[in-house]
């Protein structure tokens, strides 16, 4: 092979990053504050066999054609001014990763060295991954049609396949193990219209891990907005496609949890790995504080994406389009996402790179979920994000929660949220399938854990359990975690499959994370992020099947009952005779507004009548069997029947009344004529 080398004034400042021509490989770079910007290129052995400085430098890109076999792994340094004070980590000596790059030759790993200032260190090329030239990219795809309010379920590739016994050694914790047929089974089984990964890119530990013998196992931390991590993904973005190629055949679209918010970088004691020592000052917010520019903390983890800059716009909007073109996922969850729509004045809806999402052709098409807070304390944007975007709703499940733990003056705040949360999406031209859904999602206790522990345990996290949220509205059922008293665990048992059944027969769209449909555990803890291990991963061995079933005849019933997924807001109003929500006191009035604001209220009737269909749902969080008088249908039918119970028994009929279970929830349909 020949010494590679520079083609001189040959090349193009587009596309960035590194691309295949008849000629060569040409990269392209940007960087405003950049003094020079080198190609480093690597044998199979990782040996630097040639550095070569671009010569092209228009409008902040620095570009350069190289004669060279696409085979040889490379990596960036660029030379500039070391002043952290003015926001600026130049040193040619650290090995960059391409912000463009599409796949890495081994996972990023932590090392002290990576984080040490400008003459420190020494040369960092042997610490980092080298990226590879893909010169095979999967055929372009288009998202699938996917809209909001089917359920959702989010997972953790390695936590949902590393200990699944169907699964052979070899796929286990990638995402080729998602393809099998006994995965695919589970997903289809509980109803999932839509399959959300946590994050595959490639990712790094916080420094803080490595000492205590922890790592990151959630991927909320990444580094390269294109590559997927290869503990996942082996073989790059061709991983991916066939498992989304085998999930589209199946009719299930797979979208992606992204984190546009932050980098792995940290904060300005962090490592130096891409896009800080190509130009912190043009990637990173930064704000002016007591000895100079300091990097703005709104994500917790030591640095901000700056989503209202040109070059980091464009860097997520390409990022999204590889994911979906190339990969062929068909929507995102943006983790934090108030940071997309933040500049100097902070968030507002209109801001530019949300509205060139809006506008994107390939972008509009996806389905496009946002986390509507972040980190900072005062980005809470609850409903305020607009069309297309769902967003999750934890007030969803802070009040289903606190209704079912039995806290005071929750009656009126529970209803709401069955309805679909208007007082957050209502009025804004969105509807109820705008709020997602859900009782427990990755960061807090899973759904068995809510009913099991009164106080979050994360000791194994090594901070002295001073991590994770406090505010997590659990109850124990009479004992802390891991029992064998067998009424303790019916208690439990009930009570899940209560909040399950209300999940299913709320107004929006529903969301379950892994394992919540069989009883999973992490034993207590609501910050998992740094067990990479059997805290964290599904055990299979223990699935409740019981409590999966259950959850696969909810979805089932809510299918078949547009009552219950039409997607306009309630309003009670009669239209023809028929008022779409109804409100029932258990003793056979409707609620007035005493009833609403008697603080120990337990018992609620929810009666809706929507395109034809009828439903009547009973919910009873007392701890003792209570009657309710059954209300008149608005449908000319018999009578009522009940369809489904949370407690596994269909309570009869009496003279027009039902005795509820405790702790229960009774959905009731019209008898036939």
């Amino acid at each position: 092979m020949s010494q590679p080398s520079l083609i001189p004034h040959k090349g193009a400042p587009a596309p960035l990053g590194a691309y295949v021509t008849s000629s060569g490989v040409n990269f392209a770079v940007y960087s405003e504050h950049a003094t020079s910007v080198f190609v480093c290129l690597f044998d199979g052995d990782d040996h630097e066999v040639a550095r070569i400085a671009l010569d092209g430098h228009e409008h902040d890109v620095w570009f350069g054609l190289i004669d060279m076999e696409p085979k040889l792994r490379y990596g960036l340094r660029a030379d500039g001014p070391f002043n952290p004070d003015k926001g600026h980590y130049f040193d040619p000596e650290k090995l960059l990763v391409d912000p463009y790059a599409l796949r890495i030759d081994r996972p990023f790993r932590h090392d002290p060295r990576l984080t040490f200032a400008r003459g420190e260190a020494g040369d960092t090329a042997p610490l980092m991954p080298k990226a590879l030239i893909e010169t095979h990219l999967p055929d372009p795809v288009s998202p699938m049609n996917t809209r909001p309010g089917g359920l959702t379920y989010e997972l953790n590739v390695k936590g949902f396949t590393q200990l699944h016994p169907k699964l052979n050694q070899d796929v286990r914790g990638t995402v080729a193990g998602l393809t099998a047929k006994p995965v695919l089974a589970q997903l289809k089984s509980v109803g999932a219209d839509v399959v959300e990964l946590m994050p595959i890119a490639a990712w790094i530990d916080e420094r803080h891990l490595p000492p205590l013998g922890l790592s990151n196992a959630w991927g909320y931390n990444p580094v390269g907005y294109f590559i997927p991590d290869p503990r996942l993904m082996p073989n790059g973005i061709a991983d991916l496609r066939a498992m989304t190629d085998t999930y589209r055949a199946a009719g299930l679209p797979v979208i992606l949890d992204v984190v546009y918010n932050h980098t792995g970088e940290s904060d300005r004691h962090g490592a130096v790995l891409s896009m800080k020592g190509l130009d912190a000052l043009t990637y990173y917010r930064h704000r002016p504080g007591a000895t100079g520019l300091e990097l703005v903390n709104d994500a917790g983890t030591g640095n901000t994406l700056r989503c209202d800059h040109p070059a980091v716009m464009r860097l997520v909007l390409d990022s999204l389009k590889f994911w979906v073109q190339r990969g062929g996922v068909s929507g995102f969850r943006f983790d934090l996402a108030p940071v997309l729509g933040k500049g100097d004045s902070g968030f507002v809806t209109e801001a530019a790179l949300l509205e060139a999402m809006r506008s994107d052709p390939v972008l509009s098409q996806c389905y496009l979920v946002v986390e509507p807070w972040d980190a900072s304390g005062h980005a809470y944007h609850l409903g305020d994000f607009g069309q297309p975007f769902a967003e999750w709703n934890d007030r969803y499940r802070d009040d289903v929660r606190a209704f079912w733990r039995g806290d005071g003056h929750k009656i009126g705040d529970f209803a709401t949220r069955l309805a679909g949360s208007s007082d957050k999406f209502g009025g804004k031209g969105l509807t109820p399938d705008a709020s997602v859904n859900m009782l427990a999602v990755h960061d807090g206790f899973t759904l068995a854990d809510t009913v099991a522990y009164a106080e979050k345990h994360n000791e194994p996290n090594g901070e002295g359990n001073r991590d994770g949220h406090s505010h997590n509205l659990s109850w124990n059922n009479g004992v802390e975690g891991a029992t064998e008293d067998a009424h303790v665990l019916a208690a439990r048992n009930r009570d899940v499959r209560a909040l399950l059944a209300t999940l299913f027969v709320s107004l929006g769209t529903p969301l379950i994370q892994q394992g919540d449909e069989f009883g999973r555990t992490q034993r207590g803890m609501n910050n998992g992020y740094a067990q990479d291990n059997e805290i964290t991963w599904v055990d299979w061995a223990s699935a409740h099947h019981e409590l999966t079933a259950f959850v696969a005849a909810l979805k089932q019933f809510r299918e078949a009952h547009p009552a219950l997924t039409a997607d306009r807001f309630l309003t009670g109003n009669s239209i023809d005779g028929i008022r779409d929500v109804i409100w029932w006191h258990r003793k056979g009035h409707e609620f007035t507004e005493k009833d609403w604001h008697h603080p120990p209220a337990g018992v609620i009737g929810m009666q809706l009548c929507r395109e034809q269909d009828e439903v009547l749902v009973w919910f009873n969080r007392k701890h003792k069997a209570k009657p309710a008088r059954l209300p008149p249908l608005q449908l000319a039918r018999r009578g009522w029947k009940v369809a489904l119970s949370s407690t596994g028994k269909l309570p009869r009929i009496a003279k027009s009344e039902l005795k509820l279970p405790a702790r229960s929830v009774i959905i009731m349909v019209p008898r036939e004529l």
